[in-house]
């Protein structure tokens, strides 16, 4: 499942800073609490609606998000990916992601001629090259400090 909003709007960017306000005040009063639900009441209805806390916690990462100006996509982390679909929610480019099907770095599965990549196999190589990364940076922090090179 995904779905994709239009480009934010300035109508739609105010609504959000506007709602965001007041999800973030509810958001405060049920953090204690231990029941997996938040209850909404409309103003055209007489009873509450439940939505889980997860789905409270998007709502509020979906209207930060709108809030800033920007559009959004909400994708099932059970969703299957294009390349093109992959290689952009990595940010790089399509050849580069399929070097890294082909390599075996990344799982996919073959439809038909077309390869799908998973989402959560995307995340997962994410994760894994932010870590490698963040081990990097710390090792040449490292190697600077015991070289006093000044940084």
């Amino acid at each position: 499942m995904e779905k994709r909003a239009k480009k934010t709007s300035n109508e739609d960017q105010k609504l959000a800073m506007k709602s965001l306000r007041r999800i973030k005040s509810a958001s405060r009063q049920f953090t204690t609490n231990a029941a997996n639900a938040v209850h909404f009441k409309l103003q055209e209805d007489t009873e509450y609606i439940a939505i889980p806390k997860n789905a409270f916690t998007l709502l509020e990462t979906i209207l930060t998000e709108m809030s800033e100006g920007k559009s959004i996509t909400v994708i099932s982390t059970e969703a299957e990916l294009s390349t093109q679909q992959a290689a952009d929610f990595l940010k790089i480019s399509r050849p580069h992601l399929i070097k890294l099907l082909q390599s075996k770095t990344i799982p996919h599965k073959m439809v038909g001629s077309h390869r799908r990549v998973r989402l959560a196999d995307i995340e997962a190589y994410e994760n894994k090259m932010q870590g490698d990364r963040a081990e990097q940076l710390q090792f040449l922090t490292d190697q600077a400090q015991t070289l006093n090179l000044g940084y």
